[in-house]
């Protein structure tokens, strides 16, 4: 449960990310904006750390980086500016299964009934909370979102894999450097030359880096080296959930009943992933069989005694 709880730190700041994003970052920049995001958490994590990549880890942050942080924040961006933030949303959603497979695939980690239960229970609830409207698709915009869904889970399996090499503190500052530097040439061409940032923009992005990305990044990767995959992906269900309470609360909307139906379940699907759900699950199947084997030998006690009766009576009469 606490592991739970500290992986819960990252889903719950990214969905408050989209709301600073929104209102005090610019939003003709939002290469640029990943770049200011990632390089100064991943520098902030090096000093805390003090250590650079030895080894293999100056490749593997390299991929990681591009995986989790690099390509996933450019394709996120395209899908943002074809798609509606709903359609996004929700196609986002099936990562907690595609994380499920990835993990079963790459590191033999085989999902339970429950985890994969809660992943679809999570998705329905997350089709209810945004998918309140008109839909309206763009290829290419699905492509980009359906992309960054499969290429992030696919980083965060191999985070798992990798992750008792060297310290949660060294490899996230390692992957938040290198997945800013790739970015950051495709923002000066994309861009050109840098936004300029008043006060608001100044304290939107040290929030961006410090809460949403820094702490938030240290927290996800704990999780995963701690955690199932599959539970740490049904906890990211979190992030569309802190969004719409966010729009309740700051923009005073008010929940529908689809909404809140859909909330219900989102959360529903979350509880029955996590290992403490698995465990509960586990303790009543043995209870039952324990219960059943019990019944099955006092009704062989029972016969036995039955015959050993009848036997007597039969020598008795004999």
């Amino acid at each position: 449960m606490r592991w739970t709880l500290v992986t819960a730190i990252a889903p719950v700041a990214w969905g408050t990310n989209y709301f600073v994003t929104h209102e005090y970052l610019p939003t003709d920049h939002p290469l640029y904006g990943a770049a200011i995001r990632a390089l100064p958490a991943g520098v902030l994590l090096l000093a805390l750390c003090r250590q650079i990549p030895h080894g293999a880890w100056w490749w593997k942050s390299l991929i990681l980086g591009t995986l989790n942080m690099g390509s996933f924040f450019a394709l996120v961006y395209l899908a943002a500016q074809l798609l509606p933030t709903g359609i996004a949303s929700t196609i986002m959603a099936a990562s907690p299964v595609v994380l499920m497979l990835l993990a079963w695939a790459v590191i033999a980690e085989r999902p339970r009934g429950l985890p994969l239960l809660g992943g679809g229970i999570g998705i329905a609830g997350v089709c209810l909370m945004l998918l309140t409207g008109t839909v309206t698709l763009n290829a290419l915009g699905v492509l980009a979102s359906a992309t960054a869904m499969v290429t992030s889970s696919f980083g965060y399996v191999l985070a798992k894999r990798w992750s008792a090499e060297v310290d949660v503190l060294a490899s996230t500052s390692w992957q938040l450097i290198a997945g800013g530097l790739v970015v950051l040439p495709l923002a000066v061409v994309r861009e050109g030359a840098p936004p300029a940032l008043n006060a608001g923009a100044v304290l939107g992005f040290a929030y961006v880096t410090v809460v949403a990305t820094a702490v938030a990044f240290v927290a996800w990767f704990a999780g995963l080296r701690r955690l199932p995959a599959a539970a740490v992906g049904l906890v990211g269900l979190l992030n569309p959930v802190t969004g719409v309470l966010l729009g309740t609360v700051i923009a005073k909307e008010t929940l529908t009943l689809q909404q809140i139906c859909g909330l219900i379940l989102v959360l529903l699907g979350i509880v029955l992933g996590q290992p403490i759900a698995v465990t509960a699950a586990a303790c009543v199947r043995s209870r039952a069989t324990g219960a059943d084997a019990r019944r099955d030998t006092s009704a062989g006690r029972t016969s036995c005694l039955g015959r050993r009766e009848t036997n007597c009576a039969t020598q008795q009469d004999s």
